[in-house]
């Protein structure tokens, strides 16, 4: 079949993706999977082939990332109900003062993005944003619109979460430079964050009736079904649940670049910072503190783990079609044709990265679906293009940083964010959209620096 045959393919099959998904409103899970076969008969695959590639696409990006996302629910869901997160945000608040506020809850925010999911995250700090906007007589925009914006950065760059990590998986990029990455870079744009909300929060939205009387009664009573109050717990024991397996991570990672191949060290490294023994020794750590803490007993802790699987598996599901759509577009010769058809252009295959991963984005609204999609698309081109493992993990990072900007109607996120803090449609796109867009875009500057430092 021509190039110009399969491109046609690939283009009707992501048109046809995205009008399943936006306007019918078919489960991402059930369209990438319905897609993936049409591409694959519509190419010419052979018919006792397709079954096969479609199982291996699945089990090829599920033999981690089910694990991963499953853990991260757990330690995240561990660390909500503890009421560790309410404990971060204070002690970020008593170490910074209360005229730094704002900035006090983003930096916890971006601690506590990275083992637990944003939407869940973003709902766990609207009570702490609600109290302290309180207190301060303003308006919960100013200072949950940055609170979100940096917990949806990390949530499309830093491990564990589904769309980086499945993303991963099928480039094959290296966890471990994926977390350094891209944590170093949400630190500077946790700053930029606050600086932009300041500039937008320059004039005063209306908050929504229903959210107006929501923040209105908040903390006008206090009821309890518990006689004797729930001791949190210390931001020692949270920080530590979530820097341990960062910190092995990133022992691994710096053992492989340092050390020889063959060498025991290198091994030993290898091995305590694997993503997924690092975060197992984060769940054993957090049923021990935190149930010893809380005074769970094994069934409270197992019930509470266990509630953290059912909103995974949803995810688990969509990033394996994902990985389905991925191999067949591979299998097919779409990822061949497309690879060829790029070089030949000579733009620079991160700018591709990124804009593909943000109309896609734009499309469809799912961060998760948008990465996955773009690096299925691209990973013959990264496969070919002889990169090293630190720039197939920069080249990963420009799809993540993608698929944050453009966050509008067609995003769950926009509608958690946007009625939570009391904005409408209207005020929520000149707001949440631009603030994630800008990150989006500083975002990708700095990865792309990176890359021409080290290309």
């Amino acid at each position: 079949m021509s190039t110009l045959a399969l491109l046609g393919i690939g283009a009707g099959s992501i048109a046809l993706l995205l009008l399943l998904i936006i306007r019918w409103q078919v489960h991402a899970f059930v369209a990438m999977m319905l897609v993936s076969f049409l591409v694959a008969f519509a190419t010419g695959m052979p018919i006792s082939d397709i079954i096969s590639t479609l199982i291996a696409g699945m089990g090829g990006t599920l033999g981690s990332v089910a694990i991963l996302v499953a853990l991260g629910s757990m330690l995240g869901r561990m660390i909500e109900v503890s009421g560790g997160a309410a404990s971060l945000a204070n002690r970020f608040t008593q170490l910074l003062g209360p005229t730094r506020v704002p900035m006090a809850l983003t930096a916890a925010a971006l601690v506590l993005a990275i083992p637990v999911f944003f939407d869940v995250g973003f709902i766990i700090l609207v009570p702490i944003v609600y109290g302290f906007c309180k207190a301060a007589g303003v308006n919960p925009i100013k200072f949950g619109l940055p609170v979100a914006g940096i917990m949806l950065a990390a949530h499309v760059v830093v491990p564990p979460h589904p769309g980086i990590v499945g993303g991963a998986a099928i480039v094959k990029g290296d966890i471990g430079w994926i977390t350094i990455i891209g944590l170093a870079i949400c630190i500077p744009l946790a700053a930029l964050a606050q600086v932009v909300a300041g500039w937008l929060n320059r004039k005063g939205y209306p908050m929504l009736p229903t959210t107006a009387e929501q923040f209105a009664a908040f903390g006008t009573s206090q009821e309890s079904t518990d006689s004797k109050a729930r001791i949190a717990p210390g931001v020692g024991t949270i920080m530590a649940l979530i820097l341990i397996p960062l910190a092995l991570i990133m022992a691994g990672t710096t053992g492989a670049t340092l050390l020889p191949k063959g060498d025991s060290l290198r091994n030993v490294l290898g091995f305590i910072g694997s993503p997924i023994f690092a975060l197992m020794v984060a769940v054993g750590l957090a049923m021990y503190l935190l149930g010893r803490n809380q005074g769970w007993n094994r069934e409270r802790t197992n019930a509470i783990m266990e509630s953290a699987l059912p909103p995974a598996a949803t995810v688990i599901l969509v990033t394996g079609a994902g990985g389905v759509f991925a191999k067949v577009l591979t299998a097919s010769g779409i990822g061949a044709a497309l690879s060829q058809s790029l070089t030949a252009t000579h733009l620079p295959l991160i700018l591709l990265a990124f804009i593909i991963a943000l109309a896609l984005r734009a499309a469809q609204g799912s961060a998760t679906v948008a990465i996955i999609t773009t690096c299925g698309l691209l990973a013959d081109a990264m496969a070919g293009g002889g990169y090293s493992p630190l720039q197939v993990a920069l080249l990963t990072v420009a799809i993540g940083f993608g698929s944050l900007g453009l966050s509008h109607v067609n995003d769950s996120g926009f509608w958690i964010v946007t009625r939570y803090l009391g904005l409408s449609v209207g005020d929520g796109l000149r707001t949440w959209t631009v603030l994630t867009t800008v990150l989006g875009l500083a975002g990708f500057a700095l990865t792309a620096l990176l890359w021409m430092l080290v290309a």
